[in-house]
């Protein structure tokens, strides 16, 4: 029952490009992650902007293996308007969700406060995602 064939041949299309979304996704969070821990050590242009463009670009690579069959523009406009939804319901300041989000994990995923300039970050982040999955998805047809 063992086989020489790498394991990318023996999955079908659609679980091989999950993973694939899967490893990036794991990349971009580790990045993300490390972008906060050592921000002090990044130029002012990173640790001011690149957690916001990495968080964004991990939410289009989590709809992306949600719907992989989906077009590109329909995961770039949901990732956009979750993004959006996000930054927008910091506007909300009820205790209960602050108290969510002064834990790490409530942190992360919701924010702290509105800030316009994160919309821009994020447009950017799901901008670049886009052109990378498209570069990738060409490169893949060539082979």
């Amino acid at each position: 029952m063992f086989t020489s064939k790498p394991v990318h041949k023996l999955l079908s299309a659609s679980k091989r490009v999950r993973f694939y979304y899967s490893v990036a996704i794991i990349i971009t969070i580790a990045l993300g992650l490390a972008s906060r821990i050592y921000a002090s050590t990044l130029p002012d242009i990173l640790s001011d902007h690149a957690g916001d463009v990495l968080w964004a670009i991990m939410i289009y690579i989590g709809i992306r293996i949600i719907w992989v069959h989906r077009s590109l523009l329909f995961a770039a406009i949901l990732s956009l308007l979750f993004c959006y939804l996000i930054e927008c319901s910091q506007l909300y300041q009820a205790i209960w969700i602050n108290d969510i989000r002064h834990t790490m994990l409530g942190g992360l995923v919701l924010g702290k406060g509105f800030l316009w300039i994160d919309l821009v970050r994020y447009t950017f982040g799901i901008l670049l995602a886009v052109g990378l999955d498209d570069m990738m998805l060409k490169l893949r047809r060539v082979r």
